[in-house]
This record gives structure tokens, sequence and C-alpha cells, in this order.
């Protein structure tokens, strides 16, 4: 089953922004199509894989900070290719 997955990653201290470029790097890294835009992060691909993925990465992330808050969404589907149509 394909999904998408919309993750923000929010350091809740002063040097934010050295774990969030740190974070995006490893998505990046990944087998899976990524999407970033200025608000935040989209992961595409099969469930199993991308959250076996997604649940190491962001452990790491946890582990690397005292105080942090992902916000995440999925959807049933791989949205990558959307355009409204409207």
């Amino acid at each position: 089953m394909q999904i998408s997955v919309e993750l923000t990653l929010s350091p809740l201290q002063e040097d934010y922004e050295k774990h969030i470029i740190t974070f995006i790097k490893r998505l990046r890294q990944s087998k899976f199509e990524v999407i970033e835009t200025p608000l935040s992060t989209q992961v595409y691909g099969d469930y199993d894989e991308v959250m076996k993925f997604l649940s190491q990465e962001i452990k790491k992330s946890f582990e690397a900070m005292e105080q942090v808050l992902i916000h995440m969404k999925l959807v049933k589907s791989n949205r990558s290719n959307y355009e409204p149509d409207f």
C-alpha cells in the first residue's frame, strides 16, 4: 500500500536549525521520493518501508535533542503527482 507522509520537525531549543537540516538530509538520502517545501517535507512510498524508515530517523532526531516536536500527517495513497484541477 502506498502512502504520503508530511513531516514538520520542530526542535524546541535554540540550536534548532542544525537539527532540522540534519533530519532533512537523512530523508534525502533514503530511497523514497522526498519533496521539500518551506513549511514541511513530504515522503512517498510503500507503507511498511516508509514507516520503518521514519521510525528509525525520528528516533535518531529525538535522541539528539532535549526537546522536540514532530507533526506528521499520513494519507493512504501516493499523492506526489497531485495537481489541483480547479
